[in-house]
């Protein structure tokens, strides 16, 4: 019988997305930071914005920081549990090395 490797063991999943989901609650809070830091930046550089700006501004900022941490935890999270180390290279013997 194999043994099971990385995210296919629930042991180790649970405790791997347990992980993950603490990272991100840090970062969505980071997150919501840096849409006050760009609030008020845009505050002080142009003075009263209309609330469509404003929204337009706390969805754009927050989404791409949270699309940016969530791809990049999610790297960590695939190396961090040797599931990276599972994939198969079935092109290995084909393609030739140039060393």
């Amino acid at each position: 019988m194999t043994e099971k490797k990385g995210l296919d063991d629930p042991r180790i999943a649970a405790i791997a997305w347990s992980r993950f989901r603490r990272i991100m609650l840090w970062m969505a809070l980071i997150g919501a930071l840096c849409v006050g830091a760009a609030l008020l930046f845009l505050r002080l550089w142009t003075g009263p914005m209309p609330v469509h700006m404003i929204i337009a501004t706390i969805l754009g900022v927050w989404l791409t920081f949270m699309l940016g941490t969530g791809l990049m935890a999610l790297v960590f999270l695939s190396a961090g549990t040797g599931h990276d180390d599972q994939v198969m290279d079935r092109l290995k013997d084909e393609v030739p090395l140039d060393d």
